[in-house]
């Protein structure tokens, strides 16, 4: 426990990384004993130590490098504090004046040249930061110079400070020798490669200055919106706020590619780019408002919005456009009830059950506002009848995440996760153990029982006898990297800065889809098969997806939240918690998915009678309340969830036509 709390105030994974900032720290601490002893060959040691350390934990644990820059003790500090010991020791040891002399005039223009470079670094990001990005957009006839060499730009101050390794080495080496050729050597190769990086990268500055200008930019840009027409726009802002939330739009990528119009997907933050999914759709991203005003889209008759952002305002300011509220999921949450969606000009909801919801929100959304759409989305989920068992049954616990406040928390894993994970670890069964992607980022408690619940896993692995699993993971791990590799290809997503992405942007194969998807399949087969039929699972990325683990379940337990009106599509049997203990009418009256759900209790005492009572077909006693649940909260299977969401946005859409023909008959007359 002390081990994992020192772990905590450092910023450090594990015991290896905490043996790494420890070595870094005591080699620091023995430089200048070693320095005013002297001892060179225990100076030449700390020192390697250092250098060794500090790279490593740079790659292994960033955060531990961040917290020590918040203690003012930034790498740059760091390789003074070793070059000024280097000097003592020198003093000590009798060098010469002239090669003292000399070192410090190198080394003191060594990290002056390192500051000249770092300026002119940032001159040439700034200048290839551009008001907007896209993707799937022919952007070819913009001049964007190519980045500068990855050798230059990328970790250029990890970089540069290294070539003071010369020097370094010159000077003990001639303090070991006596002789000083090797330190004359050193020296002139860190002057001589620092002013060299330099000059190279003054020339990268010249070709950055041939940018082109606010201007240009959304010229080019509205002129090929305009040639594409987009007429229905997804937009979302979140992303600044967790990488992870970028789930809510991906999860409307393949809905938005079958509507019968033409889409377009307008994101407000560059970090969404890295977790777009693979798509063909045009995307813009516009982090400014003043430059989302400048861009050109009259043709666009319906706004989509998956979730309620404080930046949603800059977009609903277009009056032409009709605005709709489409969330990220059906759930009995606040959110999915928020009064703050009335600003918007329809809300559509999967079923009667979302009708419902909105509808206790007295005097706030009108229900001629509400359109049941069903949940496109849940067409991969197979259904009980075509689920094959294993030879354990597969318990998926899917908690959800703290919640912005108390108000709104129905996460499980605080009062009773570390609790029912034990109890499921006596059972006969395998457990997913998949927690929300936001799991601890308000809540310590939250974040402290993940940690357990997955050492419980680890540990009844190993109990189990976990080293042919190890052994067939390690196999496929190779062709698993290979496939997620070409999968970032496909979708677009590459390192480069804004100016890049704008150049390499082009209108998208879609012929990739077909790959994509057989891409998937074949990691999550081969994630499947390497894992074995009773290994507990922990899935905390975007492979497995969530449906992936819905249709290897048989049977979920989770909280109130989306994931249970999404499982209510397959009609296996699920299980609710109730972690406040309500007596059970209470609870199913206040959340319509308790309606088809087993409750389990705080302490987790009826978890045996629930799994016995589903172990078998024929003794499932919600079965038929579940079935009842489906059309309730999904809607109908006739017509289909896609036929009646396009019919929604062609009907929009031909209304938000219909009276800007009136509004300019109006103006006209």
């Amino acid at each position: 426990m002390t081990i994992r709390r020192l772990c905590g105030a450092l910023r450090v994974r594990g015991a290896a990384d905490l043996l790494l900032a420890l070595l870094l720290g005591t080699g620091f601490a023995a430089l200048p004993v070693l320095a005013l002893l002297p001892g060179l060959w225990g100076f030449a040691a700390a020192s390697a130590v250092t250098y060794a350390a500090d790279e490593a934990l740079h790659s292994r644990a960033p955060g531990f490098v961040r917290r020590l820059a918040t203690l003012q003790l930034t790498r740059t500090l760091r390789f003074a504090v070793r070059t000024v010991m280097l000097l003592a020791l020198a003093t000590r040891l009798d060098a010469p004046d002239t090669v003292l002399v000399a070192a410090l005039a190198v080394f003191s223009a060594h990290f002056a040249l390192m500051t000249l470079y770092t300026a002119v670094h940032i001159a040439i990001r700034r200048r290839r930061v551009l008001p907007l990005v896209v993707r799937n957009i022919d952007m070819s006839a913009l001049p964007v110079p190519e980045r500068p060499p990855a050798l230059l730009y990328r970790r250029s101050l990890r970089k540069l400070l290294h070539l003071d390794l010369p020097a370094h080495l010159g000077l003990l080496a001639a303090l070991a020798t006596g002789t000083w050729a090797a330190a004359w050597a050193g020296l002139a190769l860190t002057a001589g490669v620092s002013a060299a990086a330099l000059l190279a990268l003054l020339a990268q500055y010249r070709r950055a200055r041939r940018m082109p200008v606010r201007d240009e930019v959304f010229a080019e840009v509205n002129r090929q919106l305009a040639a594409l027409r987009p007429e229905v726009a997804l937009y979302f802002s979140f992303a600044s706020v967790s990488r992870d939330f970028m789930y809510q739009v991906n999860m409307w990528i393949e809905t938005l590619e079958q509507l019968g119009r033409r889409p377009v997907i307008i994101l407000r933050e560059r970090a969404s780019f890295r977790y777009l999914s693979r798509t063909w759709i045009p995307v813009v991203c516009v982090p400014k408002a003043d430059d989302l005003a400048e861009l050109d889209l009259a043709g666009v008759r319906v706004v989509l919005y998956p979730g309620n952002a404080g930046k949603n305002v800059h977009m609903l300011r277009v009056a032409e456009a009709k605005h709709v509220f489409i969330g990220h999921g059906d759930s009995d949450k606040l959110a999915s009830s928020n009064r703050v969606s009335k600003v918007y000009d329809e809300i559509w909801v999967a079923g009667r059950a979302g009708r419902d919801r909105y509808q206790r929100v007295r005097h706030a959304i009108s229900d001629s506002s509400i359109v049941e759409v069903g949940r496109p989305q849940l067409s991969p989920i197979r259904t009980h009848a075509e689920h094959v068992p294993g030879p354990v049954p597969v318990v998926l616990y899917a908690p959800t995440w703290e919640g912005w406040s108390d108000d709104d928390c129905h996460t499980s894993l605080i009062p009773m996760g570390v609790t029912l994970v034990e109890r499921l670890l006596t059972e006969d069964v395998r457990v997913v153990y998949k927690p929300h992607p936001l799991t601890g980022k308000r809540s310590a408690e939250a974040a402290e029982a993940d940690r357990t619940i997955r050492a419980l896993l680890r540990a009844d692995n190993e109990r189990r006898g976990a080293a042919d699993a190890e052994a067939a993971l390690a196999a496929v791990r190779p062709r698993l990297r290979e496939i997620q590799t070409r999968l970032d290809e496909l979708a677009g997503r590459h390192d480069g800065d804004d100016a890049e992405q704008l150049r390499a942007s082009r209108p998208a194969d879609r012929t990739g889809a077909a790959e994509w998807q057989d891409l998937r399949d074949e990691w999550h087969r081969l994630f499947r098969e390497a894992h074995g039929p009773v290994r507990h699972t922990v899935v905390v990325r975007p492979l497995p997806t969530l449906y992936e683990c819905f249709n290897q379940a048989d049977i979920l337990i989770s909280d109130v939240s989306s994931v249970v009106a999404d499982f209510v599509a397959s009609l296996k049997p699920y299980v609710l918690t109730n972690a406040r203990d309500l007596p059970d009418d209470e609870f199913r009256a206040a959340y319509t998915t308790a309606g088809g759900a087993y409750l389990l209790d705080r302490d987790c005492t009826r978890l045996t009678g629930i799994l016995d009572s589903v172990r078998g077909v024929r003794t499932d006693p919600m079965a038929p309340d579940r079935r009842t649940l489906k059309e309730y909260v999904l809607g109908p299977d006739t017509p289909s969830s896609m036929e009646r969401f396009d019919t929604a946005a062609a009907a929009l859409a031909a209304k938000a036509a219909a009276e800007q023909v009136d509004a300019r008959t109006e103006l006209a007359a």
